[in-house]
């Protein structure tokens, strides 16, 4: 039996169970860390009586992912002050003595749609999420990808042009990012109404596709995925997902010569399979991978 947590920056999703299928989930408000660990923290005892074998969290970031730092397991330069320099891998395992993974949320939901949802048996895929901020996880010859930190794939630089768009962005770090563009809270700034109030046909969209398209084209020539996945609230309409692919084309302008890009474009960037659950469905494969390799480490010792 599994724990799985998906720490959000408005949400945790918490989860106790076999597998995706036998997964008994509670959901929490994002407020402070003391009030939202101790709540999750006690679902999991709680829902588990005592039997948990590992923990999965996957969580907002950034976030220190280097087993040799001193702050390994910590949420960092985040923007939600509360949470700054919070010790969320030691706060879990103060409370649980089991193997513990630690992603990000991105690399978490990458992992769920790896594992049941829209790129299983794709060997490298980006999963982007785009909601109330816009993040990505990279798949690299089946496993995720870290390097110096991890992908911050919503805080890259892309063209702003000031005349076509005179809004200025809404990151706190770096005001146009990708993320201070196109994510929720830019597109309800910038046209005084929540993006799930904004018509088809409302001049949003257009902007809203270009943005994500620049991103995707960075990432298609970068990183050269097989297959994009793409998830979070505002990727739900079919029509937008549509709009993104047209603008993808016209971007790289037949520079790349392949097949799913020429002619099978629609399998090529594609919706997530799981929804809002990607991020917990993750979390427990985080689980699952952090007490194999304790099983592992045990047996080589034997």
């Amino acid at each position: 039996m599994f724990g799985a947590i998906e720490a959000g920056g408005t949400k945790f999703v918490c989860g106790v169970g076999t597998d995706l299928a036998n997964l008994a989930i509670t959901h929490l408000p994002t407020g402070s860390p003391e009030k939202t660990m101790a709540d999750a923290l006690n679902f999991l005892r709680e829902r588990s009586d005592g039997k948990l074998q590992a923990i999965g969290i996957g969580s907002f970031g950034p976030i220190d992912l280097s087993p040799s730092s001193p702050t390994f397991g910590q949420i960092t330069s985040t923007p939600k002050l509360a949470w700054q320099n919070f010790n969320f891998v030691g706060t879990v395992r103060a409370a649980f003595d089991v193997p513990i993974g630690f992603d990000t949320d991105v690399n978490a939901a990458a992992l769920g749609e790896a594992r049941w949802g829209a790129a299983r048996s794709i060997s490298d895929f980006i999963y982007l999420t785009v909601g109330t901020g816009i993040g990505g996880g990279a798949i690299v010859n089946g496993q995720l990808l870290h390097g110096l930190v991890h992908p911050e794939m919503g805080h890259i630089r892309i063209p702003h042009d000031q005349v076509r768009d005179p809004y200025r962005g809404c990151c706190p770090f770096h005001c146009d990012c990708l993320e201070g563009l196109a994510c929720g809270p830019a597109i309800e700034e910038r046209w005084g109404m929540p993006a799930p109030k904004l018509a088809f046909d409302h001049p949003a969209w257009p902007l809203e596709a270009h943005y994500l398209a620049l991103g995707l084209a960075n990432w298609v020539c970068t990183l050269s995925p097989k297959r994009i996945v793409l998830g979070g609230g505002l990727m739900q309409p079919q029509w937008l997902i549509a709009l993104v692919r047209c603008e993808l084309v016209q971007l790289l302008n037949g520079y790349l010569q392949s097949r799913e890009l020429a002619e099978n474009l629609d399998q090529y960037v594609v919706p997530a399979m799981l929804g809002h659950r990607a991020g917990i469905a993750g979390a427990l494969v985080l689980a699952e991978q952090a007490y194999e390799e304790q099983q592992k480490r045990a047996a080589s010792i034997r």
